[in-house]
Formats: C-alpha cells, sequence, structure tokens
C-alpha cells in the first residue's frame, strides 16, 4: 500500500467510512470476555479438542502457504525433487502395485480345466502384463527415452528367464543370455557351468536365474503362467541406472507322463525371483549394446523340490499335505510383504523345506 493510499484509508476510519475498523470501549471488551468464558446454557464446556483441531488447521494453512511460496520461489528444485522419488520407483499410495496376495475362501484343488482353482493367483493377470513398469524419468547417464527402454529390457529379461516355454522345457535361454553383459567375467563363468551337462552345485544351479522344469518328469497345465511384481529404478555406480525386479510367478504342472486327462494332478510350483540389473555407462564400463551386468539375484522356491540342486524344478507330486507341521515352518510364498535378500544367490532346492500355507 502506498503512502498516498494508507493516508487516506486512515483519514476514511477517522470519518466512520463504512467498512472502517473500530476500536471497541473497555466495557465492550470486558462483556465480551465474560461472554467467552460463559459455557453456554445449559451445556458444558467444550474439551479442549477444539483447539487441538483448530491448531491443525492453523498448521496446515501455513503449510499449504509455504508450499505456495517454494513453488513460486523454487519450481526447479521441486520438480527435481518428484523426479527423483519416481526414480526410486517409490509412487503414491494409490497408484503402488499391490504387493500383498489377496485371501482365498475354502482351499480348492487345481484341476487342468482350472489350475489356479483355489489360489491367490487366480486374480492375478498372466505373462508380462502382471509386471508393473514405472514411468521412465531421466537418470544417471540416461535420458527419460533411454530409461524407458533399459526397463523394457528388464522386463523382457524376466520374461526371458522365466515365462520362455522352450526354456520352462529345459532349453537354454538364449534370449536371457543375450541381454547379459557378455564382458562380465565371473557371470560369464556361471552361465557356462550352469548351462553345461554336467551336474550343478549350489553356486552353478541353473535355477538361480531361470526357471526349468524336466519334460520327461513335469509339464505345464494349460499355457498361461500367473505373475504378480514391480521394476524399480534408481541411480547406480558409475551413472549406471540399476533396475530391480521382483517378481513372482506361478507354474500349475502337471505329471508328464500323465494320461487321465482332466483327471491328472495339478501341483503350482511357485517362484518369488529378485533381479537387479546395472545398465552402465559405455563411456565408463566395458559392454555391449542393450546389454546389463548382473548386479545380484536372489529367489524363494515353493513346490520345487527339497533335494540337492539338479538344475530343475522338482514338483512334489503325490505327496500334497506331507511337510513339517511346525507353525515356525509354515510360509504364505504368495506374501510379497518382505524384500529378499540379495548376494550371489542361493540353491533353489539347497536343503531343507517349509509348508506353505497357501499353494
Amino acid at each position: 500500500m502506498s503512502d498516498e493510499e494508507w493516508e487516506r484509508f486512515l483519514q476514511e476510519s477517522v470519518a466512520g467510512a463504512a467498512g472502517a475498523p473500530e476500536e471497541p470501549s473497555a466495557n465492550a471488551r470486558e462483556a465480551a470476555a465474560r461472554e467467552r468464558h460463559r459455557p453456554p446454557q445449559g451445556r458444558r464446556p467444550r474439551p479442549p479438542a477444539r483447539a487441538r483441531r483448530g491448531t491443525g488447521r492453523y498448521v496446515a494453512g501455513l503449510a499449504v502457504a509455504a508450499a505456495l511460496l517454494a513453488a513460486a520461489l523454487f519450481p526447479r528444485q521441486l520438480l527435481d525433487w518428484a523426479g527423483a522419488a519416481w526414480q526410486g520407483g517409490t509412487r503414491p499410495a494409490a497408484e503402488e502395485a499391490p504387493r500383498d496376495a489377496p485371501r482365498t475362501g475354502p482351499d480348492l484343488r487345481p484341476t487342468v480345466a482350472d489350475p489356479f482353482r483355489g489360489s491367490p493367483a487366480a486374480g492375478w493377470a498372466g505373462g508380462t502384463a502382471g509386471i508393473t513398469v514405472p514411468e521412465a524419468r531421466a537418470t544417471g547417464w540416461m535420458d527419460a527415452g533411454q530409461v524407458g527402454q533399459a526397463l523394457l529390457r528388464s522386463r523382457d529379461f524376466m520374461a526371458a528367464a522365466g515365462l520362455d516355454p522352450r526354456v520352462l522345457r529345459g532349453e537354454r535361454p538364449e534370449k536371457a543370455v543375450a541381454l547379459l553383459n557378455p564382458h562380465q567375467k565371473d557371470v560369464r563363468e556361471y552361465l557356462r557351468a550352469a548351462l553345461s551337462p554336467a551336474a550343478p552345485t549350489p553356486k552353478t544351479d541353473p535355477l538361480l536365474l531361470f526357471s526349468r522344469f524336466r519334460p520327461d518328469q513335469a509339464r505345464l497345465a494349460g499355457d498361461v503362467v500367473r505373475t504378480r511384481g514391480q521394476l524399480t529404478y534408481r541411480e547406480g555406480k558409475r551413472g549406471a541406472v540399476e533396475v530391480t525386479a521382483d517378481v513372482t510367478f506361478v507354474y500349475p504342472v502337471t505329471p508328464a507322463a500323465a494320461d487321465a486327462g482332466a483327471d491328472a494332478e495339478v501341483v503350482r510350483t511357485i517362484v518369488r525371483r529378485q533381479v537387479v540389473l546395472s545398465w552402465d555407462d559405455p563411456a565408463k564400463v566395458v559392454t555391449e549394446p542393450g546389454t546389463a551386468s548382473l548386479v545380484s539375484y536372489a529367489l524363494h522356491v515353493t513346490n520345487g523340490g527339497c533335494s540337492g540342486p539338479t538344475g530343475y524344478f522338482v514338483p512334489p507330486f503325490g505327496t500334497a499335505g506331507d511337510g513339517p507341521a511346525d507353525p515356525a515352518d509354515r510360509i504364505d510364498p504368495y506374501d510379497r510383504g518382505e524384500p529378499l535378500d540379495t548376494g550371489d544367490g542361493t540353491s533353489a532346492a539347497d536343503g531343507g523345506c517349509a509348508t506353505a500355507v497357501r499353494s
């Protein structure tokens, strides 16, 4: 307000202009004070919560004002902050892909015609449709378009390793291997040992990265594998884009020699995989275009075998209901609420078993 406007306001106030503020008299102030502290007739004084609610509105008002001021003064910084949250795969709760499997009703045994009957996976999507891909934003050495390609290739790796029908039949995972950096010596040595005819060890088990069933022992019931999972990403070492894929696969299988048709036994092998891939800057890391370095991998398998590693999942046909009775040894393979521990991996069939509360 200019000096002239302020002077005019004071003159109008003294003259009693409409809407001009008036100073209450001492008697009026005293009466108003008594009225404020007097409980309404027939009612008790309101609890202190009223003051707390008022304080809450005041603080909210300050927060809104501060946010508006920050948006006006620092728009670029706010956009960068929002982008950083998305780069890590963090999304608003309303948009976040569901992680916990829904509870089911009465236990219903699966059939060849309905292999997901009685399973939480009955409500899941099939194939790559169940794998959520976040919005791509510029990260590290990549622009938004390159990040989008890295995310899609990471999903392609999970599909080639866990959904390819030929790989599920025990064939070599050519498409998945083609997406891995061939200059990564330790991974190259692992692949050579894991995919050789020799019996695998816990460290060279191909199931650490690839889903395989022995074709003369088990086959898919139908042609659909249900999935649920998501990709997240962040800036990694040397400006790389590091993508984490966390996906649960549900494979309904029957005995390979089954000739009972619709009455064949169906077992669901449930595999949760977490794979971390680094899409490196070729100016800083020796790599090939369109390939990623393997950072870590981990998995959890239910109904896939409990003996030493064979290189294939071994569904427990004819043993439904067997297993430890100790509640401490019971697990829920559909529960995605806890992260998997990543490292150099552990065998998919490396020791004792637990009883699945749902399968």
